[in-house]
């Protein structure tokens, strides 16, 4: 399938409104699309929303709510679509520019923030001068170093928040290393980052111009609060706050000292057996 016949695919067998990091969840799992991209989420909104500003009540896709997305018109699912997964080729630099232009126009009043990611590890990254700071959109989707990221970034100790700081002149991941040798070296075990760079589809860091609001800048505020406080009253990180989330992935070089370790220790108890 295209991504945009696994798009109706999934709203077809749903038969409800999604998020569209729900529909990419749904097509990756399902096997209807194999992608080495680093950004499915982001290429299903730009894929819907592009389908609606291009062809409008034409398009079988109607936006419920902002990042929600239903069919227009509920059809019998077509069951000669279920066929085995084939892997294609990467889109053109034309589809990327389109897709990349739709998602810019959808988030353009929306954050400063572009992307995010939550309560990560401090020791799932190997911590040197430069180290690689690993989060995917999807279990399945191509990891992105975010150490170059620039943003604003919270330590805690556990779940209490010990530090507030931000990355501008120095790059996320030389920021975060700084706090493993200073003063709150011992005091921080997980970290919650906000980034203005964006992710491109094969994974590398853009700034976008970003059109500022006086609403999206409230929303943005008001989101950051919610996200450092968590105040129990809040159960949404704030209004028209829409924000693509990456989940932490681990260092390819934790993984490979991991292994090692692994088969030393095989080959020590197959030597004690001998």
């Amino acid at each position: 399938m295209s991504w945009r016949e696994a798009i109706e695919r999934v709203l077809q067998e749903e038969a409800r409104a999604l998020h569209y990091s729900e529909i990419s969840e749904l097509i990756l799992s399902k096997g209807y699309y194999k992608t080495e991209g680093a950004t499915p989420d982001a290429t299903v909104n730009a894929q819907i929303t592009s389908s609606i500003k291009h062809e409008g009540e034409k398009s079988p896709f109607l936006k419920v709510s902002r990042g929600t997305f239903a069919l227009r018109k509920a059809a019998p699912l077509d069951q000669s679509v279920s066929k085995p997964p084939v892997t294609l080729p990467p889109p053109t630099p034309l589809v990327l520019k389109e897709a990349q232009t739709a998602t810019v126009e959808e988030n353009s009043d929306e954050s400063v923030i572009r992307c995010l990611g939550m309560y990560w590890q401090r020791d799932l990254v190997v911590w040197k001068n430069t180290p690689r700071v690993f989060g995917k959109q999807q279990a399945s989707s191509k990891p992105v170093d975010f150490g170059n990221q620039r943003g604003i970034y919270i330590l805690y100790d556990h779940h209490t928040v010990v530090y507030v700081g931000r990355s501008v002149d120095r790059p996320l991941g030389k920021r975060l290393y700084e706090h493993t040798i200073d003063r709150l070296g011992s005091r921080w075990d997980r970290f919650s980052w906000f980034g203005l760079l964006d992710v491109t589809d094969d994974g590398t860091l853009e700034e976008i111009p970003i059109q500022v609001t006086l609403p999206s800048l409230i929303a943005t505020l008001e989101a950051l609060l919610i996200e450092a406080l968590e105040p129990p009253q809040n159960r949404k990180r704030g209004d028209d706050f829409s924000v693509m989330e990456y989940i932490q992935d681990v260092d390819p070089e934790l993984k490979e000292r991991e292994l090692q370790n692994t088969l030393r220790a095989i080959e020590q108890k197959l030597r004690g057996q001998s």
